[in-house]
């Protein structure tokens, strides 16, 4: 974005008309009912299920049909793949349409996958269908837009700062014509799950080349001999199985050079491209997700009583329901705004406002949720609720797909770009 124009506000400018497409509020109120009538029972049945599994990363028999058959249903209803923006193989809908409806699907833990909408097949599906082959795309986009696999994204490594891409060291060299992977990767999300099948990993192919060309991404296959799955990084103790956020070893891996990405030296360039709508996609279900912290809040604080009176009139807890509410609506208008900015602007000229969403919601919506656990006193933080692992998704947010400091630095940076130049203008 022209950062002369950060700051302005013009009343008549199409970045602030947020409403949703009239063509997509039908299918916005099918997404609602489907997720009440379909997903919710499902849920709990499945959830039920996988209780006390003896093997915590696989599924028990039935889990994996009662999802599939819920799948099988949202895809003959046409309540699939609508998280590709503008594009033949989704729903073509625009960021700012799908924001509105990725705020419901943060209401229920299934809801995304039940509609493919889940991440991080949702950025690899993005990348692939962008920049894949024909022959990646034959391979691996067209069973990941079926859901008939999942996938995996490796970029984060253990021992340097990933936060800048520029560190990553897990090298990739070109040998008879197959790239030779080795180093370490952890909290690749989604690598525990049996259905995992590939990854698109984050390697240096070019230690001595430009500082933003060192780096490529390599499509490489779970079960590829010398991929090693240490185990599972846990998250505040918990290990998020099946899922899973995996430290994985890489020891002289071979895939065919046709596996990269784009192209040798284009790994930053594909970061960008995932990073638009993917990093805000998370923000979207996080407004779903305080919607329900807000009102598991009231629901507890009005069926409670203590000190002779309901929960929620005591100790500024009116308060708390206000802030939170005022909180989730300033969350909502800006992501609305951050989305909208990619349709009009495209991705990279957006990225200020797309750091703006990254660096505020997951913060604001950490707090909304840590005052609906104290609502619920001891409760909150146990297992009869879903609070404790709502909070830990979005506390993780804050380090996922950039620390808070690095979209405050973009930010700031916006900023002070506008500034000056406002003061080369004076001169």
């Amino acid at each position: 974005m022209d950062t002369a124009t950060l700051g302005t506000v013009n009343v008549r400018d199409e970045l602030n008309d947020l409403r949703m497409s009239e063509k997509s509020v039908p299918l916005y109120e099918h997404v609602k009912r489907f997720i009440k009538e379909e997903v919710e029972p499902m849920s709990v049945k499945f959830h039920e299920l996988g209780e006390g599994r003896a093997d915590r990363f696989s599924y028990v028999p039935g889990q994996l049909e009662l999802l599939d058959a819920v799948k099988q249903k949202a895809k003959d209803q046409g309540l699939w793949n609508f998280f590709l923006p503008d594009a033949e193989t989704g729903e073509g809908l625009p960021n700012l349409d799908y924001a509105y409806i990725a705020a419901e699907l943060g209401k229920n833990s299934l809801a995304s996958e039940c509609m493919n909408c889940a991440a991080p097949d949702t950025g690899n599906m993005e990348v692939l269908e962008r920049v894949g082959t024909k022959e990646q795309k034959e391979k691996w986009l067209k069973p990941l837009l079926a859901g008939e696999i999942r996938s995996a994204f490796a970029m984060t490594e253990p021992y340097t700062a990933c936060s800048d891409a520029r560190n990553v060291r897990t090298q990739a060299v070109l040998k008879n014509g197959e790239w030779v992977i080795n180093g370490e990767k952890y909290y690749a999300s989604g690598a525990g799950d049996p259905r995992c099948k590939i990854m698109i990993v984050m390697v240096q192919t070019d230690p001595d080349g430009q500082s933003h060309e060192q780096q490529s991404q390599i499509l490489v296959p779970m079960d590829t001999p010398g991929v090693e799955v240490l185990g599972p990084m846990h998250v505040f103790g918990k290990d998020d199985a099946p899922h899973g956020h995996m430290h994985i070893r890489f020891t002289d891996v071979k895939v065919p050079e046709e596996n990269i990405l784009l192209g040798v030296g284009r790994g930053f360039e594909i970061s960008q491209l995932r990073l638009g709508p993917g990093r805000i996609h998370h923000c979207m279900r996080s407004i779903g997700a305080a919607e329900k912290a807000l009102d598991l809040m009231l629901e507890r604080g009005m069926s409670r009583d203590a000190f002779g009176q309901p929960l929620i009139k005591l100790g500024g807890n009116q308060e708390k329901v206000s802030r939170a509410r005022i909180e989730i609506e300033a969350c909502r208008l800006m992501v609305l705004k951050a989305a909208k900015a990619m349709d009009v602007l495209g991705n990279k000229e957006a990225r200020v406002w797309i750091s703006m969403v990254k660096a505020m919601v997951p913060e604001k919506v950490c707090k909304i949720i840590d005052d609906a656990i104290q609502m619920h006193g001891a409760t909150g933080v146990s297992q009869w609720t879903p609070l404790a692992d709502m909070y830990t998704s979005q506390r993780t947010l804050r380090l996922a797909d950039g620390p808070d400091e690095v979209h405050h630095m973009v930010v700031g940076r916006a900023e002070i770009g506008r500034m000056g130049m406002k003061g080369m203008t004076k001169k």
